[in-house]
This record gives structure tokens, C-alpha cells and sequence, in this order.
């Protein structure tokens, strides 16, 4: 970062700093007042940038580059750009060659392609599969982020007249990929913490579940309560029951040696026949469904806007995750003492530290964000709990904790392009006939690109990065350490 914006942006830390804590806290609740008024149209509005990206990235470059006069002109903006960009390079080459071979996964899984060839017509078998292949990327893309051109027509209606309601229709894609991104972000940061304590939370699929369920529960079964208890009493109890159920893994690996790879994946089974047992017998409302009860309305998690627009206040609950976890892990004694625990802990037990409580707090605090998933699942989609309503989204969350690096904000960009995916695989399907096992292909070739970064270096020949430069994600220590 140059001196000058590193100044500047000190400097105005240091003015917040300085005014008197009440001062403050007026400050920070009139902010949170201004951004709840605002909310609908401040969502409504990151739906259709989400939507129309390119003219957003085409936007904000331009603001830079103007930003930029006063500080040096192109050369600050090169400077700037290349700083922030350099460590994506990796991440975004393994993005794009993971499309381009599930690009070849589709044209070579097409049985016409095969017959055109079989056929002896190599430039017809080319052409069926260039145009499946366009179709099926173009309903993803669709599927993800809406049409541009629906968007922009929508907008021009808006603004004569026509209301908001074609609007709404266009932005289904940019919701759904936020709607998909909610769960993707708490079970990301879940196996982010653990892995920066050094532990391998391989059960955050279980967790999500106890959580879901324990926020149901409380969700239906208490009633006559105002929304403003209801609804945060919901919430609370889903993270606790999450974080209860993962500390078990972790006093395990404190007070006995148990790895918690092997505790947290039976725990997971535990997981899944408890629940199954609760929803087939004493939560089943109709006898079999396996379905608990709908919950009362006060335990919502509420939605932005109107039908057919999805995104709930749950997205927020993620960001507000992804902000105290970032702080936590950074700017606290405890959140350092995690962190020295997960690089070394017999230097952390040197230094004085409780290795084995530390353990049990990164579990137990992992498990909550895991529960949360659950919640926002619970509370803010489904209102009720049906037997296999596990989704995957705890084993997606190990892949997305080492895209993101075990970074809060980098477990946010993951997670978001991991529902962007999600939410455009179902249309892809339903166009294209494509299965939307081809998105798992091409999840899992972006996990091994980036678990492997030498392998994008290799193919797009990159230099070589000396180690005191390279960011490594932080893993769990090995068996028996």
C-alpha cells in the first residue's frame, strides 16, 4: 500500500479512535439505523451490480481511475491494482481451467457427439458440442446472475412507471446466488477457525444439522413470543446446540489424544441417525412424513423484498460472522492465542498458554458458526426440518476454507463463488439436461488447483515464488501430532 493512502487511511482510524466511547457507540447505531432503513433498496441494489458485474468492474475502474489523478496517475493505479491482484492471479487461473476441462466434460459426455463422430462427421460432433456447451454455460451464467439485458430492460420500465415488480423478476439469479452463499459462508468460516487452531473439523455437516434443528425446535415450539425475542432466542439456541455438539470432538482431543478427523466424522453419523430419529418420531408433525411442525412466523429470518426475490436477513448474520470473526481471530488476545496454538502448540504451551482449553474453545466456537448455517437454512428457507435435508454444504466448507486460505474475507469470495455455482447448476440442468454433477467436477478441479498451485504455475508458466512470499492456507498438523 503506498505511504500517502496508508496515511490516509490511518489518519481517519486514528480521528474515529480519538472521539469518546459514547460518542462512538451513537455513531456505529446510527449507522446500523440508517442501513436497516435503507436495507431493501441497499440489497436491491447489490442484486443488480451482482447482476450486471461487468458494468460494475467497468464502474468502479473508472472511479479508481479518477480516484487515482490526485495520487499519481496511472502509475498509482498500476501499483495499486498489481498489489491486489497478484495474490488472486492463482485463485482465478484455477477457476478459469476448471471451467475450461468441465467445458470438455460436457462436449464429451454429449451421446450426439459421439454418434456425429461415430458417423465420420468430426465437424458435425465439433458443432453439437461448441452449441451444448454454450447452452449449458449460458444457463449457468443465467442461473447465477439473471439475463443483462432482462435487468436493464426491467430498470427502464422501472423508471417509466411500470414498478418494481419486473424488476424483482429479473434479480432471481443474483438472489438465489446469495441465498446459496448464506450456508457456504458459516461453514467456511467454521473449518477456517478450526484450521487455523489447528484442527481438522471434517463434521461441520453434522453440526449444521443439530443446529437446524435445535433453532426448528425452538422456532415452533415456543409461541407467543414478539419477533425481536423470538427470532435472536432461535438463533442462539442453533448456534449453541452446533458449538455443544463440536466441543465433544474437541475435550475428546484435549483430555484423551483422540483425533478429531475420527471423532468429528463419527460425530457426523451421530449426526445423521439422531436426527432421523427425532424427525420419524417424536418431532414428526404428520404421521409419515418424518417433517416437524412449520415454525411460528416471529421465528423468521425476514425476507428483503417481495416474491420472487429470496434473500433473508441471514445474509447479514454471515457478513456480521464473517466481521467478528475476522476480529476475533486478529484483534484479540484470545483470537492470538488460537492462532499460536494452531502454529505451534508446543511453543504456545511454552509460553503459558492452555493448549488443551484453546482446543476446546476453536471447537466449540467452530461448531457455532457450522450451527448458524443450519439456522439460516432453518429459519430464513425451509421453516421446518424434513428427514435427508442435509445438502453437503459441511464437506463443501473444507474446500472453501482452502480456497479462501483460512481467511474470514477470503472464505467470503470463495463462498460466493461456490453459490454462484450452486445456484446456476440447477438451471443449467433444466435447459441444458446437463447434470449438476459437472459443477461438483469442477468444484473439486478448483480444490486440487488450489491445493496444487504449482500445477496453474506449471500451465501458465509462472515464475516461481520465493517462500518468504508465498501465503500459505493454514492445514491441521499431521496424524499424532
Amino acid at each position: 500500500m503506498p505511504v500517502t493512502e496508508e496515511r490516509a487511511s490511518s489518519g481517519l482510524v486514528q480521528r474515529v479512535a480519538r472521539l469518546p466511547l459514547r460518542l462512538r457507540l451513537v455513531l456505529v447505531v446510527a449507522l446500523a439505523g440508517v442501513a436497516v432503513a435503507l436495507s431493501k433498496w441497499l440489497v436491491l441494489v447489490l442484486l443488480i451490480a451482482l447482476g450486471l458485474w461487468p458494468i460494475t468492474l467497468l464502474l468502479g475502474l473508472a472511479g479508481l481511475a479518477v480516484y487515482s489523478i490526485g495520487r499519481g496517475g496511472p502509475r498509482w493505479m498500476r501499483a495499486w491494482l498489481g498489489a491486489r491482484l497478484r495474490d488472486l492471479a492463482v485463485p482465478l487461473l484455477a477457476i478459469v481451467t476448471a471451467l475450461l476441462i468441465g467445458a470438455l466434460v460436457i462436449i464429451f459426455t454429449d451421446q450426439a457427439v459421439y454418434a456425429a463422430i461415430g458417423a465420420g462427421d468430426i465437424g458435425g460432433a465439433l458443432r453439437i458440442g461448441m452449441a451444448n456447451l454454450g447452452t449449458a454455460y449460458g444457463a449457468l451464467y443465467q442461473g447465477a446472475f439473471g439475463h443483462p439485458m432482462e435487468i436493464l430492460d426491467a430498470l427502464g420500465q422501472a423508471a417509466r412507471g411500470g414498478g418494481m415488480a419486473p424488476v424483482l423478476s429479473a434479480v432471481r439469479g443474483p438472489s438465489g446466488s446469495m441465498v446459496q452463499s448464506v450456508p457456504y459462508i458459516f461453514a467456511g468460516l467454521a473449518v477456517a477457525l478450526g484450521f487455523r487452531a489447528g484442527l481438522f473439523n471434517i463434521g461441520v455437516e453434522g453440526q449444521i444439522g443439530i443446529g437446524w434443528i435445535a433453532a426448528v425446535i425452538v422456532g415452533f415450539s415456543i409461541t407467543g413470543l414478539p419477533w425481536f425475542i423470538h427470532l435472536p432466542l432461535a438463533i442462539l439456541a442453533g448456534a449453541v446446540a452446533g458449538g455443544a455438539f463440536a466441543a465433544i470432538a474437541g475435550f475428546l482431543r484435549a483430555r484423551t489424544g483422540a483425533h478429531e478427523v475420527i471423532t468429528t466424522i463419527m460425530l457426523n453419523y451421530v449426526s445423521y441417525r439422531l436426527s432421523e430419529w427425532l424427525l420419524c418420531g417424536p418431532l414428526e408433525f404428520t404421521q409419515g412424513t418424518c417433517r416437524t411442525k412449520e415454525i411460528a412466523e416471529s421465528a423468521y429470518l425476514p425476507r428483503f423484498l417481495e416474491h420472487p426475490v429470496t434473500l433473508h436477513w441471514g445474509f447479514v448474520l454471515a457478513l456480521v460472522a464473517v466481521a467478528a470473526t475476522y476480529w476475533f481471530l486478529f484483534k484479540t488476545t484470545w483470537g492470538y492465542e488460537l492462532r499460536t496454538v494452531g502454529a505451534n502448540p508446543d511453543a504456545a504451551r511454552y509460553g503459558g498458554m492452555s493448549v488443551t482449553r484453546t482446543w476446546v474453545l476453536a471447537m466449540f466456537l467452530s461448531g457455532c458458526l457450522a450451527g448458524l448455517a443450519g439456522v439460516s437454512q432453518g429459519l430464513g428457507i425451509t421453516h421446518n426440518v424434513a428427514l435427508g435435508f442435509q445438502a453437503g454444504y459441511g464437506f463443501d466448507s473444507i474446500a472453501l476454507a482452502l480456497l479462501g486460505k483460512s481467511h474470514p474475507v477470503g472464505v467470503l469470495a470463495a463462498s460466493i463463488i461456490f453459490g454462484v455455482l450452486r445456484a446456476g447448476a440447477a438451471r443449467m440442468q433444466s435447459v441444458a439436461g446437463v447434470p449438476t454433477e459437472i459443477v461438483q467436477i469442477i468444484q473439486a478441479l478448483v480444490i486440487v488447483f488450489i491445493a496444487a498451485p504449482a500445477i496453474i504455475r506449471a500451465i501458465y508458466r509462472f515464475r516461481e515464488e520465493r517462500a518468504e512470499e508465498m501465503e500459505m492456507a493454514v492445514f491441521s498438523r499431521g496424524w499424532g501430532a
